[in-house]
């Protein structure tokens, strides 16, 4: 009886019924179905470090893309950064497996180490890298007759010439290149998979300061002396900027500061602390201006839209405080040859010569000489310096061909006068000429 207990016993712990530690373990599903796939898909028998169909015609690659975030665009680096899904088609029969549903397998990262695929890069590419959290975003799909699905997640920034002539007013046409690195149009055939239908984007991609009018693909051969032709795919899209947020920070301020230095013709010439701060004011505005934009654009050697508004309107400004130098400087002058006139002339009292004062000359105020019997045109009083000339008969000495006096006008409101008309009406002619060339 003991003995049959015994024996039963050990049939027990033989059958599974009763067992050890080490029996109660649970297989690893991880390696036990990594194990299976490979062994299904047949890694082992074949180098996958050689790309399919070896020595005979190129192997076609299909690639379409999905724009998940066109990010930053700089004009100071010449530069842009895209994310995307980037998804590659192509046929290799070393990896096709039996299937009785014909429903194909999906792999994570792990098993592209371990076959082969294109090796794509981006052309003129700054820097990219492939999304990893939480794990790495990528994913392999093998169907039952050798066909592979390859999509990972990237995001690239890669150089974009810009030509920034039209700035702000400019349309930017950007490209992203991709090209296999290794294998040339003998191994190779990169296509986009339909076409333009092969680029897909997200409806909600906005920018601040572009508006994104077209994305489409184009394909070029790209050849290299040392190792021949490639074929290299094209993501182009254009932007057109937003010119709104210019108006406001750079167009309105500048017209604005050209439109305060006309002021200063309204204001009387003899109001210096008036006027000179005006002028230093509008002048060292349009400066900071101008720094400002300059600050945040990259250092080209050719003239921007930008650049011919504001410098034009700093020439405004830097003339109207001309114009009141030389206003002051003509209004200086006169009063000077007034007073070495009034000097040098006698007493005229109860001259009766034509053109000369009807009143005595010596009892009048030297401040309004001039202003007596003098005509007023358009409601403005003209100022009369006096100028000794010839005269056939002087009425004091008595000596014919000594000096008579004639009178010279210069009427020093004229300057003032034309510039209320000839600034404004030459700046809005600017206007009308810039925006119609640039718009």
């Amino acid at each position: 009886c003991f003995r049959s207990k015994r024996e039963m016993a050990s049939s027990e712990e033989s059958n599974g019924k009763v067992g050890s530690p080490i029996n109660k373990r649970s297989p690893d599903v991880t390696k036990a179905w990594g194990t299976k796939s490979e062994h299904l898909l047949r890694i082992n028998d074949h180098d996958f470090t050689m790309r399919p169909g070896f020595g005979g015609p190129a192997v076609p690659v299909g690639v379409d893309v999905q724009v998940e975030s066109l990010d930053t665009i700089s004009e100071v680096d010449m530069d842009f950064t895209m994310t995307l899904y980037l998804r590659h088609y192509w046929k290799d029969d070393r990896l096709s497996f039996r299937s009785n549903n014909n429903q194909s397998m999906t792999f994570d990262g792990r098993l592209v180490k371990k076959i082969w695929v294109p090796d794509m890069f981006f052309v003129h590419s700054k820097k990219s890298f492939t999304h990893d959290t939480t794990t790495d975003n990528v994913m392999l799909r093998v169907y039952p007759d050798g066909k592979v699905l390859y999509s990972l997640r990237v995001t690239v920034t890669a150089m974009c010439n810009m030509d920034l002539s039209r700035f702000p007013l400019d349309t930017q046409t950007c490209s992203l290149e991709i090209e296999s690195y290794a294998y040339t149009d003998d191994d190779l055939m990169l296509y986009w998979k339909e076409g333009n239908r092969s680029l897909n984007t997200d409806e909600k991609i906005s920018l601040s300061q572009f508006l994104i009018q077209e994305f489409h693909t184009t394909t070029k051969l790209a050849f290299y002396s040392s190792t021949g032709w490639y074929n290299r795919l094209y993501i182009n899209f254009t932007l057109r900027r937003h010119i709104f947020f210019f108006l406001l920070q750079t167009y309105f301020p500048a017209t604005l500061m050209v439109m305060l230095s006309w002021v200063s013709f309204w204001i009387d010439r003899r109001s210096v602390p008036a006027r000179v701060p005006l002028g230093i004011t509008t002048v060292l505005t349009m400066s900071t201006i101008i720094t400002g934009v300059n600050a945040s654009m990259p250092r080209v050697s050719y003239i921007k839209a930008v650049d011919i508004y504001l410098w034009i309107s700093f020439v405004f400004v830097f003339l109207s405080v001309i114009e009141y130098a030389a206003v002051n400087y003509l209004s200086t002058l006169q009063e000077r040859r007034e007073r070495k006139l009034r000097e040098r002339l006698p007493c005229t009292c109860g001259l009766a010569h034509p053109g000369m004062l009807s009143s005595n000359y010596c009892d009048m105020d030297p401040n309004t000489t001039g202003h007596y019997g003098m005509p007023e045109e358009n409601g403005v009083k003209r100022e009369q310096m006096l100028v000794q000339l010839a005269m056939e008969n002087d009425q004091v000495t008595g000596h014919v061909g000594s000096s008579a006096y004639n009178s010279m006008w210069i009427d020093t409101h004229a300057i003032d006068k034309y510039s209320r008309i000839i600034f404004p009406a030459s700046y809005v002619f600017f206007n009308v000429v810039y925006w119609s060339i640039y718009m």
